[in-house]
């Protein structure tokens, strides 16, 4: 990644970079504050293969330091800006970060135990010569909630996210030239499919502090983006706020809609809208794309053809199923994560037989086209974003009054889904829905917490004596069906 940066410096060093509402660096500038400070992380001690976390907002600083931390030798582990300070806590524990570099508003979440750097160094304090890059080295740990009650850190490598954003760069006109990141860039896909695209293709790769519809659009218009990508449910609010007010968006070139199926509906609007069909593609952390829907050939409710290598759709069995049977999808491909940092079971549980195994179920049409059937693992995507069913049950369980706590995945119109929580109270407990709202917003990412909540006399559990999850979701959609019954029936 560094010598791209280097050789775009050389070539271009008065190119726009890195563009924000806020500020913006040249190729040229760029080089020089990433030589200076690696020269500073280098100077402190730190040593090829340990880890410094970035906790930051979306901005000129995050490039600064993620690149940086790749030139000094060391590993960056990215920490999502909505996350809590008990969920950084375990990222920094885990990943056994020496350093964080912390956006100055989200100083106070960062919790003590590790060196914070709220500002960048000015000055190097090494002169010592810079490693040689090794593109098959670990060189990010990013964290995803799974199916247990912590998030794991994926491990990637600069040879496994430049072949994913090489991907991109074919499938997606605009993406090599000014590409927006409306998410966040702590995330694989700001990350895979707008920042690297763009440093592959000396572009100018443009920041959205914080994602809100209207301020995506008038970053469009004032900056004259060509491309970028987004979860649907932001792309609903955006073709919703330019329908109020009209931006002059004739700039974009591509849309790339991924972390969660865009309906029918929705694809009409946007282009309506926006004047562009977006394309669907599909992706997770471990490996981003899976598939993309070519732009000139997009058919939509498909998640796309496939693009990074082999994809099989297998039952059980890893046996590969006929087409438009339902199966899971696996992968082999270049772009496949390294596996989960300091955690061989779940590693070798991704990996099992040799391919990736996504936990989503698919089919494939005559045509290669795959469309997303649901999920075998219980995690809740809301938005594109994961949540463990479990982490926010032990959240929930930090209250002194909650005696048992059920979290299951309801679907919803704007976010795809959204967790619900089943709730039993300790006896002679009068704690209300809003207090344990309350509770589980002080712990969790807003996001994580539970948009309404059950409180049962006891819930259900199955034959091991679990709580019965798939109990509490058949009852959850009885209860929109018919009006409280259900819930009646499991107090």
């Amino acid at each position: 990644m560094t010598e791209l940066l280097t050789q775009n410096a050389q070539q271009h060093p008065t190119k726009t970079a890195v563009l924000t509402n806020e500020s913006s660096i040249l190729y040229g500038e760029l080089e020089d504050a990433v030589t200076r400070l690696s020269r500073h992380l280098i100077g402190r001690g730190l040593r090829s293969g340990e880890r410094v976390a970035l906790h930051w907002h979306n901005s000129v600083e995050y490039v600064i330091v993620m690149l940086s931390v790749w030139r000094a030798g060391l590993i960056l582990v990215s920490i999502n800006p909505r996350l809590k300070t008990a969920e950084i806590a375990w990222v920094l524990e885990h990943s056994g970060a020496q350093l964080c570099f912390s956006d100055p508003e989200l100083l106070k979440l960062v919790p003590a135990g590790v060196e914070v750097l709220s500002q960048l160094p000015a000055t190097a304090t090494s002169t010592s010569p810079l490693l040689q890059p090794d593109l098959d080295a670990p060189l990010m740990i990013l964290y995803t909630s799974g199916t247990t009650a912590r998030p794991k850190g994926v491990v990637h490598t600069a040879r496994t996210l430049l072949e994913g954003a090489t991907m991109v760069l074919r499938y997606t006109p605009g993406s090599g030239d000014r590409p927006l990141a409306i998410s966040q860039m702590a995330h694989i896909g700001a990350l895979q499919t707008v920042f690297l695209p763009a440093l592959l293709q000396c572009g100018t790769v443009v920041l959205l502090r914080a994602f809100d519809a209207a301020g995506a659009l008038d970053i469009i218009e004032r900056f004259r983006c060509t491309y970028f990508f987004t979860l649907p449910a932001s792309l609903q609010f955006m073709a919703e706020e330019q329908a109020e007010r009209p931006r002059d968006v004739s700039s974009l070139r591509s849309i790339l809609a991924g972390g969660d199926s865009c309906s029918l509906a929705l694809h009409r609007r946007v282009k309506q809208q926006l004047e562009i069909h977006p394309q669907e593609g599909c992706g997770m952390t471990e490996v981003t794309p899976v598939a993309i829907n070519p732009p000139d050939a997009v058919r939509p409710g498909s998640i796309g053809l496939a693009v990074n290598g082999e994809v099989r759709v297998v039952d059980s069995r890893g046996i590969e199923v006929a087409s438009g049977d339902v199966g899971e999808m696996v992968i082999r491909s270049p772009a496949n994560c390294l596996g989960y940092w300091n955690d061989p079971q779940a590693t070798a549980q991704l990996f099992e037989g040799g391919w990736l195994h996504t936990g989503d179920l698919v089919t494939r049409d005559p045509e290669g086209y795959l469309w997303f059937r649901g999920r075998l693992k219980q995690v809740i995507m809301r938005g594109g974003s994961n949540i463990s069913p479990q982490e926010v049950e032990e959240a929930l369980y930090q209250h002194p009054a909650v005696l048992e706590a059920g979290v299951v995945g309801f679907p919803d119109t704007t976010w795809g889904e959204v967790p619900v929580a089943f709730v039993a109270l300790r006896a002679q407990s009068d704690v209300t829905a809003d207090q344990l709202t309350a509770h589980a917003r002080m712990l969790l990412a807003d996001y994580k917490v539970p948009t309404r909540f059950f409180l049962l006399g006891e819930l259900p559990k199955g034959p091991t004596g679990k709580i019965d999850r798939r109990c509490l979701r058949e009852s959850l959609v009885s209860e929109t069906n018919n009006g409280g019954n259900a819930m009646r029936a499991l107090a």
